[in-house]
């Protein structure tokens, strides 16, 4: 194709476009868009391939296998950093791909040394270690996946607190190579003798701490002092975390020799790291009573993109929401430290495969002492087999380390302790570059921390005016409309029913983790049949609540409930996981449980059986007509 030389005219033409680009907020249209268009063309520039990087070929290969070809500013920074065999301490955003940006070049060291035939094996080659079973179970799925593509065989397991002293011996043999835990495992390992210090002397090469500004909030501060006599001088130590913090100095003066410490303007640009630009962030005003009214107005007229997941400060405040909006028909699950380890894995799986579209998780981080006061007052006070009380996992945590999938929004229907708190709740929206929104429901009591909230916004954007928008879809008529359905559904929630549906919901969740686990293993389809929204009342639901009548909602609520509607149909997100549940339905329109129509004789037995009766009957008649 030959090439036409532009004239002057031309070039003055297409000057002025790009100026009238530039100059009109041409990057307000895209939510990671740092600055101007020569800021985002600079960084299209600077994006790096894993081929770039100097990792195995197994692992690029297990990348391409899934589908990821661009290193994120993070890992591009400290893959490089860490293959040099340097300390590292690495701050990043929640979603910025902190856990492939050690386990990559982790993987790519282990893989060399096997392929060299040098690994020692007396005891794991790594440690990974984690505030929470949850970011346990999630890194140990990465490893894994990632091995899953490589010719050379690793070893990689999970070790938790829920298991048994024989179950870990049992998968600590081998040993394996590379050890995912938390601190306070592997430090009652280590005094059990279950692994030797001597041996873990011989053989850590790397130690990884993920979420360290977490790790001490969570106690682990002395686990981590019993650890350090048994890390040898030549380990490679990396942290990583999601803010700045006392704590994370503490810990780099603890365990760190000369790190390297990628600060802001090395992982990338220094506002996103403390703000998720793709996040757009709302706030409603209103008293501490009427909070469950304004959360109904906003999923009864879908004032709010689905998926959603609200946090709340309490396990009771969670139980209290979901009974209330129950009443609405509006179905949501809870998901809490007193659930079972596999009931809390399953219900964050449902929740990203859409089974149910509203999570309420609680955020109970500001009673951490208070939790741990309970726990020592609990050896010496006698437990009554009158009263029912279930021990909270102290190891759970939903705020980070989760990783949910495709969250549109999130819903502060309490406010967190701190800043700090606010920035990692709303992080769960907006994940892998995608867009979000955050609409937090502040009460009088509530306004200083709100006020420290944009404070700090203020601070880092270098500018005065509000960061949190007010909520301009939900009018007062919206909210006064469903008033007394909501109070007088809200009075009807009693503190008998929460504590009768926080045992059902225990009793369900043990029932499904322990004793269904073996038939779900072999029959995962019935997966579908563990409704983790399911009701929990056993009040009949009023149908006159369901819906909302047309005369009570206002034209500008309902033309704002059509927009959000609209725009949920563009993206191609209209519950398309709903409709995998028909597959249990027969064609009386009853649930078929497969649990409950189970019979041992099989169909064909029952079959053939129904076959010779109807022979029978058959044979009576004719005789009956003969005679």
């Amino acid at each position: 194709m030959r090439r036409v030389k532009p004239t002057p005219e031309m070039e003055e033409e297409a000057e002025e476009v790009r100026q009238e680009v530039e100059g009109d907020g041409g990057a307000e249209w895209s939510p990671d868009a740092g600055a101007g268009g020569e800021e985002g063309a600079e960084e299209e520039e600077k994006e790096v391939g894993f081929d770039e990087l100097g990792l195995d070929e197994q692992l690029k290969r297990a990348l391409r296998k899934k589908g990821i070809a661009k290193a994120t500013p993070i890992q591009q920074e400290a893959i490089p950093l860490i293959l040099e065999g340097k300390d590292v301490v690495a701050k990043a955003k929640t979603g910025s791909g902190k856990t492939f940006a050690y386990l990559l070049p982790l993987l790519h060291d282990l893989l060399k040394l096997s392929s060299e035939g040098r690994i020692c094996k007396p005891a794991p080659n790594a440690f990974i270690l984690v505030p929470t079973r949850e970011l346990c179970q999630q890194v140990y799925n990465e490893a894994s996946s990632l091995l899953e593509f490589c010719t050379s065989k690793l070893k990689v397991v999970q070790v938790t607190a829920s298991m048994s002293d024989k179950d870990i011996t049992v998968a600590l043999s081998g040993p394996p190579n590379i050890l995912v835990s938390t601190p306070a495992c592997v430090a009652t390992c280590i005094s059990k003798g279950i692994m030797r210090g001597s041996s873990i002397k011989e053989s850590l090469s790397m130690m990884i701490l993920d979420e360290a500004d977490l790790l001490l909030s969570y106690r682990c501060e002395d686990d981590l002092k019993a650890l350090i006599p048994h890390i040898p001088r030549s380990c490679q130590s990396i942290l990583m975390s999601a803010t700045s913090s006392s704590d994370v100095d503490k810990l780099t003066k603890l365990l760190l020799h000369n790190p390297f410490v990628l600060t802001l303007t090395e992982v990338g640009r220094a506002k996103d790291d403390v703000i998720p630009k793709n996040v757009q962030q709302f706030w409603i005003s209103c008293d501490a009573k009427d909070k469950m009214l304004h959360i109904l107005a906003l999923l009864k007229f879908e004032l709010i993109q689905k998926k959603v997941l609200i946090f709340v400060n309490s396990i009771d405040a969670a139980f209290r929401l979901r009974l209330f909006l129950e009443k609405f028909g509006i179905r949501s699950a809870v998901l809490n430290a007193e659930l079972p380890q596999n009931s809390r894995l399953h219900i964050i799986e449902a929740f990203n495969a859409r089974l149910f579209d509203y999570l309420i998780a609680t955020d109970d981080a500001k009673t951490k002492a208070e939790k741990q006061t309970d726990k020592e007052n609990k050896k010496e006070a006698r437990v009554s087999r009158k009263h029912w009380q279930q021990t909270l996992d102290a190891e759970f945590g939903v705020v980070r380390g989760i990783d949910f999938k495709n969250v549109f929004t999130v819903v502060n229907f309490d406010m967190p302790p701190d800043p700090a708190g606010y920035v990692h709740r709303i992080g769960r929206a907006g994940r892998a570059n995608k867009t979000g929104a955050s609409v937090s429901l502040v009460s009088e009591e509530e306004s200083s921390i709100f006020e420290d909230i944009e404070h700090m916004f203020q601070e880092v954007e270098n500018k005065d005016t509000e960061c949190i928008s007010p909520f301009p879809l939900l009018t007062k008529d919206a909210v006064n409309s469903l008033r007394y359905r909501a109070q007088d559904v809200a009075r009807s929630v009693t503190t008998r029913d929460i504590q009768e549906a926080r045992r059902q919901d225990i009793k369900n969740e043990i029932l499904n983790s322990e004793k269904l686990k073996s038939h779900f293993e072999e029959n995962p389809r019935d997966l579908d049949l563990l409704k983790h929204d399911k009701l929990l009342s056993n009040k009949e639901i009023p149908a006159h609540l369901r819906d909302v009548p047309d005369y009570l909602i206002d034209p500008k609520t309902k033309e704002a409930s059509n927009v959000v509607k609209l725009s949920r149909a563009a993206m191609g997100i209209d519950k398309p996981q709903r409709r995998k549940r028909q597959i249990f339905k027969g064609g009386s329109g009853k649930s078929r449980d497969p649990l409950r129509t189970f019979s041992a004789e099989g169909k064909s037995r029952r079959r053939g059986r129904k076959d010779r009766e109807g022979e029978q009957d058959r044979r009576k008649k004719s005789k009956k007509a003969e005679s």
